[in-house]
């Protein structure tokens, strides 16, 4: 007769304290990455940051001088405005490059040294661009009796500003606005023909 024996029940090994000190760890990261995405949750709830926006509220065609040879001479006055929507914080913009378009042709380059937006606030350029007498060639000779003939002339207005702005506890915000819209004016009269050309956020 066999006797009644039990095999000893296998003790499970002691955790390593490594063990123990990585979890500690892991454990701790998860908590901070919870509460910062609560914090940031909440002063987004508190400021409602808005990005500032560059647009053009206003300009006037003050000269288009077109000759029989092609050779064309054009002065455009643009207003750019600046607004800072933001209740709470101020807005540093800086490197405002725009440069102004017609039928392929860079007339001129409008820049802006650095320069500060109050909080819900807006700051306002006044740029008279003026081209050089510029050769056109057949193509574009073409356009422009075409335009010529529809009393609207156009011009393209491309650029980039950056922007920077500190909103309490989410810290310093930074981004680019991107601007690219076609301004059009009355021939006869140097009118502009108001149309969206507001910024995009990059």
């Amino acid at each position: 007769m066999q006797s009644d024996k039990h095999p000893k029940d296998h003790e499970p090994e002691p955790t390593h304290p490594l063990r123990w000190c990585a979890t500690f760890i892991f454990s701790v990261l998860a908590v901070g990455v919870i509460i910062a995405g609560v914090v940031v949750f909440l002063g987004y709830l508190v400021y409602h940051p808005t990005i500032p926006i560059i647009s053009v509220v206003d300009a006037h065609l003050n000269l288009f001088q077109y000759d029989l040879a092609g050779v064309l001479v054009t002065q455009v006055m643009i207003v750019v405005r600046t607004e800072n929507d933001n209740t709470r914080a101020h807005a540093s913009l800086s490197d405002m490059k725009l440069t102004l378009i017609f039928d392929g042709i860079e007339i001129a380059k409008l820049v802006a040294e650095p320069y500060e937006v109050s909080k819900n606030s807006s700051v306002d350029f006044n740029f008279v661009a003026t081209s050089d007498s510029i050769p056109l060639n057949q193509e574009q000779m073409k356009d422009v009796d075409a335009y010529l003939n529809e009393d609207e002339i156009r011009f393209d207005l491309k650029g980039n500003v950056r922007a920077r702005w500190r909103v309490g506890i989410l810290g310093s915000i930074k981004f680019r606005c991107h601007l690219e819209c076609q301004l059009r004016f009355h021939k006869s009269s140097g009118d502009y023909i108001p149309r969206r050309c507001t910024s995009k956020a990059k």
